[in-house]
């Protein structure tokens, strides 16, 4: 008896649900989707849609071309060297390394994009010259800063991969100029951070042998030289050391 009972009440609460998705289900109506292509008569139309097209795709790869062919790669590793000489983990954080990282190449790349504002940005706009033009005329002023920073042998190494026999800096292509000032940028920076970790390293074996001397092994080294590292790095004004000799390797 009580089956049964309990098998009428799910058959009305079935029934009952279902009468009011029914209506529930009639009162929306769901939009058909089309997908096509018609015939466009104005040409326009189609070169704005791939300006657009264009413009959203430069837009996503800003950040690797403001990385890969400016002075921030080398800035922002030297940085990070030096935070990890120093062995303060995530101090000073890397919000903070990054913007310091930004103001520099700011002031590193900005008589590169004035040369770029005024010979090629401003008379685009001004409808001076034409887009192909005004590329042109934007990549010279980088490709200048990016050959100054470049070392023939990087630079040598990816003509020969490509087949190509510039005789003037205007004939060199940027896709083997960029991959070239990449390695360049990465050596610099490696270079750097070499000599900024050789006195911090000093003073950790320093530490590390005093303490052993006095029989002190199960203490970390890293947790006593910390603070003379600290007292190091004020003393001799790190900061400014660093970033002026940052800014004067740009020089060449």
């Amino acid at each position: 008896m009580t089956r049964k009972i309990i098998f009428i009440l799910l058959i009305l609460t079935t029934a009952l649900v279902w009468g009011g998705m029914v209506p529930f289900a009639e009162a929306i109506s769901l939009p058909s989707i089309q997908l096509g292509m018609d015939d466009v008569e104005d040409p326009e139309k189609v070169s704005s849609a791939l300006q657009i097209l264009f413009l959203l795709t430069i837009l996503t790869l800003a950040p690797s071309i403001l990385i890969l062919t400016t002075s921030f790669a080398r800035i922002i590793i030297v940085l990070s060297f030096l935070r990890q000489a120093m062995g303060t983990q995530q101090t000073p954080p890397t919000q903070i390394l990054i913007g310091l990282g930004l103001f520099l190449t700011l002031f590193v790349m900005g008589p590169t994009w004035t040369e770029i504002n005024e010979k090629a940005l401003q008379p685009f706009l001004n409808e001076e010259i034409s887009q192909t033009d005004a590329l042109k005329k934007a990549e010279m002023p980088l490709k200048e800063f990016m050959l100054r920073q470049t070392r023939e042998k990087d630079l040598s190494l990816f003509i020969e991969i490509s087949g190509e026999n510039p005789t003037t800096n205007e004939d060199i292509d940027i896709r083997s100029l960029i991959p070239a000032f990449i390695i360049s940028e990465l050596k610099t920076a490696f270079q750097i951070g070499f000599l900024i970790y050789i006195p911090f390293l000093i003073l950790d074996m320093v530490v590390a042998s005093i303490l052993l001397s006095m029989g002190m092994m199960m203490l970390p080294p890293v947790l006593i030289s910390l603070p003379f590292k600290l007292m190091l790095f004020v003393m001799v004004d790190g900061w400014y050391l660093t970033v002026g000799s940052l800014m004067r390797s740009f020089g060449g």
